[in-house]
């Protein structure tokens, strides 16, 4: 084999061929477009349920506990700047961010069977 043959080694090999059908549409994005069907976690309805039920209330607590350590460190928002809490008010945003982001984390579970409202292709498109 010549060097002329060899592969570059800077090209990234491909895990599909470009005529291969299953790989209509882009890796990243997923089989419905929107990048969905990568990040989502198919669990069984017990584990689905727990994790929809534990996370809702974490982010509820956090959220609320973050927006009332805010309201304090801030003095209802009425402190002067000499006056306000910064350790505690940045605490407070770390814990609305931290509420908020367990729960954009929980929305990536699904149950066995679940599937979004647009992929479901059994429905007649009329309206009558």
């Amino acid at each position: 084999m010549t060097p002329a043959d060899q592969p570059d080694p800077s090209e990234e090999p491909t895990a599909t061929t470009p005529d291969d059908p299953s790989t209509s549409g882009s890796a990243v994005t997923g089989a419905d477009g929107d990048g969905s069907a990568d990040r989502d976690i198919e669990v069984p309805m017990r584990v689905y349920k727990a994790v929809t039920v534990f996370t809702t209330l974490f982010a509820i607590v956090t959220v609320v506990g973050g927006f009332v350590l805010l309201d304090s460190a801030t003095n209802r928002a009425t402190a002067s700047l000499d006056e306000i809490q910064p350790v505690a008010a940045l605490v407070a945003i770390g814990l609305i961010l931290a509420g908020a982001a367990a729960y954009a984390f929980s929305t990536r579970f699904r149950a066995e069977g679940m599937g979004k409202s647009k992929d479901d292709t059994d429905e007649n498109t009329d309206n009558g």
